[in-house]
């Protein structure tokens, strides 16, 4: 295996080909590892994580809890409630305590974009080793879901090797709220790497024109594309003629706050419209995946006929896969820290 080149994961965005096999070869590794009934591998014995999520999160949280654990680590969970957030500590100053009693990562989750990069930055100020691992930060960015769905998906079209080029010319429908979405962008970034075509569906408000060029768009603090070509995204507003042209179907969650905010006209226009459901799959014979970042708003995004009976909803899969792909990233940010 190639050396580690990350300090922190923040985004995908400077994600190589060589860096996204790493993941998943290493979780494929762990995966078969917890197959074989072992639960438990002293592979990260004497390294402290720390879980830091100021925004709620079940399965995200517990899945990175449930990893470091199965990879023997000593493990500290912050809990907002009972924090000194209360008495007015910030952010910066919460992940600079943990950083102080020895954590060796910190995962961080919160409902403002970039604050894990804040967090990594002031680390380096201070002269911290710690490295940062973004596990969600608002509509930036979701690392750990991008290469779960990257795995998910390679295994269900190649289920004896993990190869995500099998992905190439491949078209992969995202359909939803885009624009408040940090799952679909790091999903873009992860697919169109190996080259996969994109589809964003769903209304104007949520799926604006300007996500056309979101690949050619770096991040303000990245001058350079690893990936030398990437796969076209295209924008469509029906998801019947979408589904047609599709390989892969990943729903996104509606966030029903954005109702207040005029995203949308009404819940049961969005999803008259935008919701899968068995009709709509019968537009066509090939056998479809199906995915979900969850939780599922049954009925707005997914019919629960399709959650609970459509046999390629790999909705559970990705929740499994979850943890053998976060064992990979503290492991391969361990190896980066021995360096």
């Amino acid at each position: 295996m190639k050396p580690w080149p990350h300090k922190h994961i923040l985004s995908l965005s400077n994600f190589s080909k060589d860096d996204y096999l790493s993941v998943l070869e290493l979780a494929h590794k762990f995966n078969s590892i917890n197959k074989t009934g072992t639960k438990k591998v002293p592979a990260l014995q004497g390294l402290l994580v720390t879980s830091i999520f100021f925004e709620a999160s079940t399965r995200t949280k517990h899945s990175f809890e449930l990893a470091a654990k199965r990879l023997s680590s000593d493990l500290q969970s912050f809990s907002p409630s009972t924090s000194s957030l209360s008495k007015g500590e910030t952010y910066l100053d919460t992940a600079l305590t943990y950083s102080a009693m020895g954590s060796d990562v910190l995962i961080v989750r919160h409902s403002v974009s970039n604050v894990p990069l804040e967090i990594a930055e002031k680390l380096a100020s201070k002269k911290f080793k710690t490295s940062v691992l973004n596990a969600g930060d608002g509509t930036h960015s979701h690392p750990s879901q991008g290469l779960l769905d990257l795995y998910t998906l390679s295994k269900f079209f190649d289920p004896n090797n993990i190869n995500p080029d099998t992905l190439c010319n491949k078209t992969i429908l995202i359909v939803g709220d885009v624009l408040h979405s940090r799952v679909a962008r790091s999903n873009i970034w992860a697919l169109t790497a190996f080259g996969a075509n994109i589809i964003l569906c769903g209304p104007e408000k949520l799926v604006p024109q300007e996500f056309n060029t979101f690949v050619q768009s770096l991040p303000l603090n990245q001058t350079k594309d690893p990936i030398y070509q990437r796969g076209k995204i295209e924008i469509s507003r029906s998801l019947e003629e979408s589904i047609k042209n599709a390989d892969a179907i990943i729903s996104l969650r509606l966030q029903k706050e954005r109702m207040k905010e005029n995203f949308l006209e009404s819940i049961d226009s969005y999803s008259e419209k935008y919701c899968l459901t068995s009709e709509k799959l019968n537009l066509i014979s090939k056998k479809i995946p199906i995915l979900h970042p969850g939780p599922v708003n049954r009925g707005i995004e997914i019919s629960s006929k399709i959650v609970d009976e459509y046999p390629y909803c790999l909705i559970t899969e990705q929740v499994s896969n979850g943890v053998p792909v976060r064992m990979a990233l503290l492991y391969l940010l361990s190896k980066y820290n021995k360096n």
